[in-house]
């Protein structure tokens, strides 16, 4: 059975417990971390062991219309994608070695 995704108010209860902060001054310092994140996206921004967000161009193409089967063409835009670090990763799914 899976479990679920930890809620915001569980993250906040834990790390202030860790770090031993208020349960409020954690949750500010989470918010302020994320509008960091927000504002610095456009030039990368980076959480260290965690991964980092960058912003990418991709370029227009032609896609299929999945009930038609109709071509459809669909514009370049920007997106923001997360990239997990290697150290991230090696954490959650095990080193390969």
């Amino acid at each position: 059975m899976a479990s679920k995704p930890m809620s915001k108010a569980a993250i906040v209860d834990q790390l202030s417990k860790k770090a031993g902060l208020t349960k409020k001054a954690m949750a500010e310092f989470l918010e302020e971390l994320a509008a960091l994140a927000y504002k610095e996206a456009k030039n990368g921004f980076t959480i260290p062991s965690i991964g980092k967000l960058v912003l990418a161009n991709r370029k227009a193409r032609t896609g299929r219309n999945p009930q038609t089967g109709e071509a459809i063409k669909i514009p370049a835009k920007r997106v923001l994608k997360f990239r997990v670090s290697k150290i991230c990763k090696d954490a959650v799914l095990g080193s390969k070695a």
